[in-house]
């Protein structure tokens, strides 16, 4: 080191997220802002919906069916919302795709001002949030590597968890105080008006042309982007274990009923709101992530970790205890989510981001989609505890399975990997 190189972080300071990408790019502090701003709205309704579904039917099933009809969406506009990522301006499918989820919301806030709300408003506008959804996370996930410089990407990630974990807390806790006091009514608006704030954040970002080796939009572009992907067996091992995760242990469909059973309606809010804070808790001291350089294992590690945080929450009676485990698995996942978004923007090409993407879509979305249809069919079997902490014990097992079936994962090392130093390269030589 020379004598005029800056001197590493230390103690505390070392512990803290790293501003870095904050303070370089205008236009990542937009996105940063206006991701917030939606989120914070997103959550609102996710928690609206199934309270609404479990008044309007009382049943278990009936609100663990939202992820049956948002499956297909996600299966068929995750991947080619992949492919039209790479081929066309990130920047355009983000803002149209935010409109129409605030014009869903305004099908919802109609709906719910209704003397008799109807049932299949709700499914319907699922499925279609479904597919908006599966077509703007790709380009927006593979637009942050634009924006950003390659060494700022792990400070990124952790900066964008953050953002994720203030509206994943305050959202959920105000939701179930606004649709308690005020009724869905008001938290369906809000959410309406946060995303009329993010889509004027947004327009004023530049625009991001698709590269000029992307393929055009079509099954040979997505086929192309699946083989790459199988080819990377440690890519392939992130998708696999968080599928795992949110397969077996996403409970939250659930939540509901388990306040109910643990005599406790009052924490509903707390519930929803305990594993997003968990993950803020880690993204406020997420300053370590960034000289952590063997990814694949604190990915299996702490995706373990969050399957027998839930199972815990699922075994305890206290509902102090609930919420604590639930803050548990929360910042085990938060750790997990870090990893995994690191690994896959510092090593998939520029041309391939956005097919990728959407098969991470498919990999964190599919998961917690089919992982209520799954706790709903339990819970209506063997009752709602038993559902939520056998997937928990199922999930620690699985990802153990996968972690001895995919040992390029557990060996993956940022520094040494050559996926990571062709993405360093190729960036490099853009810049000159």
């Amino acid at each position: 080191m020379t004598d005029d190189a800056p001197e590493p972080p230390s103690g505390l300071r070392a512990m803290l997220p790293d501003l870095a990408p904050w303070r370089a790019s205008r236009d990542f502090r937009r996105l940063w802002y206006a991701g917030l701003i939606s989120n914070f709205g997103s959550f609102l309704t996710f928690v609206a919906l199934p309270v609404q579904l479990k008044e309007l039917t009382g049943s278990a099933a009936a609100v663990g069916a939202i992820g049956a009809v948002e499956l297909i969406p996600l299966l068929v506009f995750g991947l080619y919302g992949g492919a039209l990522a790479d081929a066309w301006d990130k920047r355009k499918l983000i803002v149209w795709t935010e409109a129409g989820q605030g014009l869903l919301s305004v099908a919802l806030l109609l709906n719910a001002l209704l003397p008799h709300p109807a049932v299949w408003p709700l499914y319907v506008v699922a499925a279609l949030s479904s597919a908006l959804v599966s077509v703007q996370r790709p380009a927006l996930d593979s637009l942050w590597p634009r924006i950003v410089a390659h060494d700022h990407l792990p400070a990124a990630a952790s900066l964008n968890s953050f953002r994720w974990t203030v509206g994943g807390v305050a959202g959920p806790a105000l939701a179930g105080v606004v649709v308690a006091y005020a009724g869905l009514g008001w938290a369906y608006g809000a959410d309406l008006l946060t995303f009329a704030v993010s889509v004027v954040l947004v327009v004023r970002i530049a625009a991001s042309p698709a590269s000029h080796e992307a393929a055009k939009p079509s099954l040979k572009a997505i086929a192309e982007g699946a083989r790459y992907a199988w080819g990377r067996k440690e890519l392939l091992g992130t998708y696999a274990v968080d599928l795992a995760a949110m397969f077996l242990a996403m409970p939250l469909a659930l939540l509901p009923f388990l306040a109910d059973e643990l005599d406790a309606d009052w924490s509903l809010g707390l519930m929803y709101a305990s594993v997003p804070l968990g993950a803020l808790l880690v993204s406020l001291v997420s300053g370590w992530t960034t000289r952590i350089h063997r990814h694949g294992r604190m990915v299996v590690l702490s995706a373990a970790l969050w399957g027998l945080a839930i199972a815990a929450a699922g075994i305890m009676s206290n509902v102090w205890l609930v919420l604590l485990f639930l803050t548990v698995a929360g910042g085990c996942d938060m750790v997990s989510g870090i990893f995994r978004g690191i690994m896959w923007n510092q090593t998939i090409p520029d041309e391939l981001r956005g097919r990728l993407a959407g098969i991470e879509l498919l990999s964190y979305s599919v998961g917690p989609t089919l992982g209520q249809v799954r706790s709903g069919g339990f819970a209506a079997w063997w009752g709602v505890r038993t559902s939520v902490w056998s997937g928990g014990v199922l999930c620690a097992g699985a990802v153990g399975l996968l972690a001895l079936c995919l040992p390029k994962l557990m060996t993956y090392d940022a520094r040494t990997d050559q996926h990571a130093a062709q993405v360093r390269d190729q960036r490099a030589a853009a810049q000159v």
